[in-house]
């Protein structure tokens, strides 16, 4: 699944980064991972971004760069 896929509250973990070796470097240090857990909290009108939360730092994405990161969706507490 890609993190552009993700909704409003959805909350998945970093599978895998498949873009070049510069974006993964900026990527890196916003602390986008494999293994990092993030939620999504905020998509722009029209879809063209995603804010997302990761390592307590909110990240503002371009959809391109979302739909080359993949996600393993977490399932929610059920209590």
């Amino acid at each position: 699944m890609k993190l552009s896929d993700l909704h409003k509250g959805d909350r998945a973990l970093i599978d895998g980064i498949g873009t070049d070796e510069a974006l993964k470097a900026r990527l890196f240090s916003f602390g986008i991972a494999r293994g990092t857990e993030i939620s999504i909290e905020a998509c722009s009108l029209g879809k063209q971004t995603v804010e997302i939360m990761a390592e307590e730092t909110l990240i503002g994405l371009r959809m391109s760069e979302a739909e080359k990161i993949e996600v393993k969706l977490m399932k929610e507490d059920s209590k």
